[in-house]
């Protein structure tokens, strides 16, 4: 094969890798890890099952693949920021996820699950709250140092903090959406925390 074929084949392999992450992440959230079909998987992106293996040799290896997917997609929209700056990127990714209800539940489900020591995604579930906690610690110590935030502002207990709030309010959100104003909720809490922070 010459280098443009080699090329095409590639992209047509990526293409293909992408719409199965996709679609894992829309069956994972649908059904949790335990209740997602591999079968089901490759018959929604017209492949067979070992079509859909000779990409992702395993279930707990697609898994991985689509829970560091949709961590790359947050990093993304997120940025590095700090202060003022970063508690407004948050409150906009919540109103992004508020539009992506799936991508929502499916994080909350796999989250749950994870507490088990020997569900798949106990590792990334523990390393993923880890890495949250540190940026936000961090983010909240630039601030602060920065003139931002007040001078007794505690970094870690703000950011343990802001994780409760936000995981709270999904699950409230996905358990009564019509009720629970996810968005507006967060930015309300936002502002608060903006005004209490403020030197």
């Amino acid at each position: 094969m010459n280098g443009v074929g080699r090329r095409q084949g590639y992209a047509v392999g990526e293409a293909r890798r992408e719409r199965i992450l996709h679609t894992a992440m829309q069956e994972f959230a649908e059904h949790g890890y335990r209740g997602a079909s591999l079968a089901r998987i490759a018959e929604r992106c017209e492949l067979s099952q070992p079509g859909l293996l000779h990409h992702f040799p395993s279930k707990e290896r697609l898994l991985v693949a689509v829970l560091e997917l949709r961590d790359r997609m947050d990093a993304e929209r997120i940025g590095h920021v700090t202060g003022a700056a970063m508690l407004h990127a948050l409150a906009d990714l919540v109103e992004r996820n508020s539009r992506v209800p799936g991508l929502v539940q499916l994080f909350t489900v796999l989250s749950g699950e994870a507490v088990t020591a020997d569900h798949p995604a106990h590792t990334w579930a523990t390393e993923r709250y880890r890495a949250l906690r540190a940026a936000l610690t961090e983010a909240f110590r630039e601030a602060v140092a920065a003139g931002d935030f007040r001078p007794d502002t505690d970094p870690e207990s703000q950011a343990d903090r802001l994780i409760a709030v936000m995981d709270g309010l999904q699950l409230q959100w996905l358990l009564e959406p019509d009720r629970v104003d996810m968005p507006k909720i967060f930015r309300a809490h936002i502002e608060d925390l903006l005004k209490a922070l403020r030197p």
